[in-house]
Order: structure tokens, then sequence, then C-alpha cells
């Protein structure tokens, strides 16, 4: 089942399959390790659910709403 990062509920997993975006958010995203194949766990979500927080490749990243709906995953039962 693909979903968007920006759906992912707390806790939940996923394997990226897909990054979107125009050339400099994609290559943005793309150079803070979120690239196909990367594991990712959705920690946290600030009260009004923006920014996310995500722990990827070992360390703990921030994106706004507006990039994690460009992201594609697999979700991790």
């Amino acid at each position: 089942m693909i979903k968007k990062l920006n759906e992912f509920i707390i806790g939940e997993k996923g394997i990226v399959k897909t990054v979107g975006g125009d050339g400099r958010i994609r290559r943005r995203m793309l150079d803070m390790g979120i690239t196909p194949g990367a594991d990712i766990l959705l920690k946290k979500k600030a009260p009004l659910g923006d920014p996310i927080e995500i722990s990827i490749r070992g360390y703990s990243l921030t994106l706004r709403n507006a990039e994690a709906e460009l992201v594609g995953l697999e979700v991790i039962k």
C-alpha cells in the first residue's frame, strides 16, 4: 500500500518508493537522504500537524507538510 509521508500517523514506518517535486526541492530531499529504498519512521507531529519529525538513516529530520507530501512510501506493517 503506497501512502504519502504527510498521511502517516505517529509510529508508522515505511520504505521510500518515490520522491517528487521540482528540481531544487527534489535535489534537497535526495541530499538529506530521502532516497528510494530508505526506511522512514514518523516520530512526532507538531500540534497543528506541521512540521513533522522523522527518523531516517539513523538521524532525525524535520520536514514541512508540503515537503512530506512529495514522498511516497510503502507502509511496513
